[in-house]
């Protein structure tokens, strides 16, 4: 398998007169993220994330089933055979456009594709190794027709990257769990491999809203490294939102995902498989699988509408975005059962959604009643237990001078300096989420300071 080496020298010298040569996207550019593009992205609040590759071929968990030096994440593929997958990956009904219609049937505003996963296949044309999808009996750019399909149905398109990178022999790990060693690893060549896979993405590809980065945790990747990168990456494309797995803030808290200390790099925290906690002083997402595996499984348990909607509701009054991931079946499709759930949820959307976007999380605190979400003077209160008679909430500071309810009915709400109690008819109550509005005689962000 062919793998480019770029070999750069240990320095450089600047001789009296002469002047960098490095082309403008080379250069690093220190600055961050514009907080516009990040404030702008937090308005979305839904995404589709997508995990395919060969693995689909045999079922099983994609990267992770790749010689797995334990079985905690199911079943094993011996790596040879995981390997060469590719030579049968042949995904004739995969069309780009369909994926992104069925995102936006969903309600969904932007896209993350799992462009590298841990075991090191590419869904884009790299000329960086011939380990990619070009490689094989389909030879397609998945990226590129996935990117102008999400440009042409303006739906903003995310590349998912992995640092850790088990099949190229510069990284030092050679599988899950890390007892296999590549003898000719050298970290700072693998560096530069993934800073010119990366250039590629963020050049030949048109502009990249997100650059959604995992594998980070383990021992070869350092926080120094993460920094640097994130500068790299800005001088590319500087409007680029990045999330916190650039860096290693998040070693220590495991998969909740929230970044801690005062190093922090990355634009969003990113628990998993998890909800994450009410957080309004920086940006989170929770990402999330429909199924129980992020690859496609067959049989594999499909999650409830109910469940899938209270995960969104939950994850937005916690002021975070939801990125909810399908995987593709070895045809290259969307699997039908997945698809409409994905469907059921934008129904929901399409009535309710202005609940959801353009949304904070809160006023109130979630709670067992549900959860809360507020824009400019109004508050929405989603209940998510039919069986509860009143909602109990906390003061606030702000007088409440009207409320209805979204999802038809009507409600009782009684303001004292005590609190807020708000009693929906048990006929007006939905069995997912009942939704009550309450108007405010000032902004809903102030409403508890």
């Amino acid at each position: 398998m062919r793998i480019v080496g770029t070999f750069m020298l240990a320095s450089i010298f600047t001789l009296t007169g002469m002047q960098s040569t490095l082309p403008a996207a080379e250069k690093k550019d220190d600055g961050k993220t514009p907080p516009e593009a990040v404030a702008k992205w937090r308005q979305l609040k839904f995404g589709l994330f997508i995990h395919w590759g060969p693995v689909s071929l045999k079922g099983t968990e994609i990267g992770w089933s790749r010689g797995r030096d334990d079985l905690s994440r199911g079943e094993k593929v011996p790596i040879e055979e995981y390997d060469n997958l590719y030579k049968q990956f042949n995904p004739v009904k995969f069309n780009a456009d369909e994926w992104v219609e069925i995102a936006k049937d969903a309600g969904m505003k932007y896209l993350v594709l799992n462009t590298k996963h841990h075991d090191g296949f590419c869904l884009f044309d790299t000329k960086q190794t011939d380990y990619n999808i070009m490689h094989s009996p389909f030879s397609r750019d998945v990226v590129k027709e996935l990117a102008e399909a999400c440009r042409k149905q303006g739906i903003l398109f995310g590349a998912y990257y992995s640092i850790c990178d088990w099949h190229h022999p510069h990284y030092p790990h050679g599988s899950p769990g890390g007892r296999t060693l590549h003898p000719n690893a050298d970290m700072d060549r693998y560096v530069q491999f993934m800073k010119d896979q990366l250039k590629e993405l963020l050049t030949n590809y048109g502009p990249v809203g997100i650059l959604w980065f995992d594998g980070e945790w383990e021992k070869a990747w350092t926080h120094q490294r993460g920094k640097d990168l994130y500068a790299y990456l800005h001088g590319l494309q500087p409007d680029l939102i990045i999330n916190d797995r650039v860096g290693k803030n998040r070693q220590a808290m495991g998969m909740s995902g929230v970044s801690k200390g005062d190093d922090i790099v990355g634009d969003f925290d990113t628990p998993e498989q998890e909800i994450g906690k009410m957080q309004t002083d920086r940006p989170w997402e929770t990402c999330m699988t429909i199924c129980q595996q992020w690859a496609w499984k067959p049989n594999d348990k499909l999650k409830s509408l109910k469940e899938c909607l209270h995960i969104l509701v939950n994850t937005v009054g916690g002021d975070g975005n939801l990125l909810l991931n399908v995987g593709p079946m070895p045809d290259g499709r969307i699997e039908p059962r997945q698809a409409e759930r994905l469907r059921e949820m934008g129904q929901w959307l399409a009535k309710y959604g202005e609940s959801i976007y353009g949304t904070r999380g809160g006023p109130f605190p979630r709670g067992n009643w549900g959860a809360a979400t507020y824009k400019d003077n109004t508050i929405y209160l989603h209940v998510l237990a039919p069986n509860l008679a009143v909602v109990k909430l906390p003061p606030i500071n702000k007088k409440i001078v009207g409320s209805s309810v979204l999802t038809g009915g009507s409600a009782t709400v009684n303001q004292t300096e005590a609190g807020i109690e708000v009693s929906v008819p048990k006929s007006d109550r939905q069995e997912i989420d009942t939704i009550v509005v309450l108007k405010l005689d000032g902004p809903a962000a102030d409403a508890m300071r």
